[in-house]
């Protein structure tokens, strides 16, 4: 049953995390409705396997498009172990704990539903393409700096927005007062 907002599901906190088959196949079925939306901020993360040795979980918000990568073993934690790798990355994207704790504690519970935005499929793609250039042509390995690194990439999606996700979660995070400067891009 979802709020009057039409974003949570029966309880008060919880974060959809929208899987690709790939995923699902690997960490099991469903267990949210369509309907259901996450109560978080960031909204409803997306992930996806990258089959790279070792394997890597490629997250996406879909509020935000902010990428986060992370090991994908072992697979049936992954969804246990993605609150406190969020929680490094905001850390290192400056968002203050006033903004990640809350986040954090709206993902209590944790259901899983299949992808549903073929629009952040196609970004989470274009992460995927660029991830891979920058680990064999830059030999970047180290996946905090290919998330930051990915973070700043302009998203058609975000275009009429602030064009990359690092400076939307900027935005989200320090509200609409929040401008770039020539340190933040």
């Amino acid at each position: 049953m979802n709020n009057e907002d039409g974003r949570g599901c029966e309880t008060a906190e919880v974060l959809i995390v929208r899987a690709t088959k790939k995923v699902l196949d690997r960490i099991g079925g469903v267990t949210a409705s369509e309907r259901d939306r996450s109560t978080t901020i960031l909204g409803d993360w997306y992930v996806n396997v990258l089959f790279w040795k070792p394997q890597v979980a490629l997250f996406v918000s879909e509020a935000t498009l902010l990428p986060v990568l992370m090991p994908f073993a072992p697979a049936n934690t992954l969804l246990e172990r993605f609150p406190s790798t969020l929680l490094a990355y905001l850390q290192a994207h400056s968002i203050a704990r006033s903004f990640a704790e809350p986040e954090l504690a709206e993902m209590e519970q944790v259901r899983v539903a299949k992808t549903a935005s073929r629009s952040v499929l196609g970004v989470m793609n274009e992460f995927k393409y660029l991830a891979e250039v920058y680990a064999r042509v830059d030999r970047e390995t180290d996946l905090m700096a290919l998330s930051l690194r990915l973070a700043e990439t302009p998203c058609s999606p975000l275009y009429k927005r602030r064009v990359s996700p690092d400076r939307e979660l900027a935005a989200l995070a320090f509200g609409s007062e929040w401008r770039p400067t020539r340190e933040s891009g």
